[in-house]
């Protein structure tokens, strides 16, 4: 940006000046042509676009900006612009910008260099007509700079809006595509593993097969619902009388399948029953057992309690491993998060998305439950999760 004390050194102070807001308004043809010019510099998704196309809402973005520079401000509203609180990210022509620059292909930086160049523009035009540096020229200049730092804010976040949907979308179809080609190896598995077919040999490879397509089902279904919920329609639940004990078993059972060389011990007591979507809690317990599976030590077993109290069933899934520090347990529920593996243990293998224990947090939160973590020495890592064993009433 040109600063104030730059033009005072450098421009001669004679004659009068023409209002930066003014000579938007009488200028735009001429602006807008140089941020045609520019615009088809940036790479081949501009090359066969029309005027009209380049231009999108640059007009309005200048209009915005022009009647921002002639508005007052007080300084309350000029410190919330400048912190970011003045963004009209859903309704402004900068916003619909951004939008639709995402859309027909141009990258961040592309959209970003647009702005870059536009603000040169109208400066490097507008000095010319400048021969004397006020306080006005110089709040013209500050105002212009604060309408297209706003611009360009509003025009980022929904790029970045659109962006990050686009891929969310994209993770959603690609999961649910997987289902159909991940439901015939696991067909082949089954076949290859059944009595009388094949020999020892072709009996391994399909119990392999049905070790990798399990793993990779749970990453399909954690892939699903991370897609779900970005999408904004969250995980839901169908609530029936459920024997949380069940779902433990079968919990387990699935878990065992991927990883046959870990051992693993249920402890259960009290009343296990209440009204909870088993497939859901399932897939949540699975994901802790996954979890604990990793970062275990060899020697001990992955244990699963389940406690039925009066009103509410606790779930523990304990393993002994490296200890998870403090700072982490804070992140470790967030999407996308894997833990760094201690050199003496195995660590999380390249193909985990991150996504287990986010998953396990929003299907817990489903039921109106809650899921901590916490780690020592003496104790190793443990997950708790509490669940009410009757929906709340909202």
């Amino acid at each position: 940006m040109i600063s104030a004390t730059m033009l005072v050194t450098f421009l001669p102070v004679v004659g009068a000046m023409i209002k930066l807001s003014r000579f938007i308004t009488e200028q735009m043809e001429t602006i807008l042509t140089e941020w045609d010019t520019f615009a088809r510099t940036l790479g081949p998704v501009a090359t066969g676009m029309t005027d009209l196309a380049l231009r999108d809402h640059a007009k309005q973005i200048l209009q915005a900006a022009a009647k921002d520079i002639e508005s007052a401000q007080s300084p309350e509203q000029e410190s919330a612009k400048s912190k970011g609180h003045a963004l009209d990210e859903r309704n402004s022509a900068a916003s619909e910008h951004g939008r639709l620059r995402h859309e027909i292909g141009f990258t961040m930086i592309q959209m970003v260099a647009e702005y870059r160049a536009l603000r040169a523009t109208v400066l490097r035009l507008w000095l010319r007509h400048v021969t004397q540096v006020t306080e006005e020229t110089t709040n013209d200049m500050l105002r212009f700079n604060e309408a297209i730092d706003q611009a360009v804010a509003e025009s980022t976040a929904r790029f970045t809006e659109q962006t990050a949907r686009t891929r969310d979308t994209f993770l959603a179809i690609l999961g649910h595509d997987l289902r159909t080609p991940l439901a015939a190896m696991t067909m082949a598995g089954e076949y290859l593993d059944a009595p009388n077919v094949g020999t020892p040999q072709t009996k391994e490879v399909g119990k392999r097969v049905k070790r990798s397509a399990a793993a990779m089902s749970s990453m399909v279904n954690d892939l699903l619902e991370y897609a779900r919920t970005q999408l904004g329609s969250g995980i839901p639940v169908a609530r029936h009388p459920t024997d949380v004990r069940d779902i433990c078993k079968a919990a387990i059972d699935d878990v065992g399948m991927a990883y046959p060389d870990c051992r693993f011990e249920l402890d259960t007591s009290g009343d296990l029953t209440g009204s909870f979507d088993s497939g859901r809690l399932r897939q949540a317990l699975i994901n802790l057992l996954a979890n604990a599976v990793q970062y275990r030590t060899k020697e001990h077993p992955v244990t699963v309690s389940a406690t039925g109290e009066q009103d509410e069933i606790i779930l523990q899934v304990h393993n002994r491993g490296p200890v998870i520090p403090a700072d982490s347990l804070q992140a470790i529920f967030n999407p996308l998060v894997q833990l760094a593996a201690d050199g003496q243990h195995e660590g999380r293998p390249s193909t985990s998305l991150g996504l287990g224990l986010f998953i396990a947090r929003e299907i817990t939160e489903a039921h109106d439950g809650t899921i901590a973590a916490e780690s020592n020495e003496s104790s190793g890592t443990i997950f708790t999760i509490r669940l009410p064993k009757a929906p709340s009433v909202h």
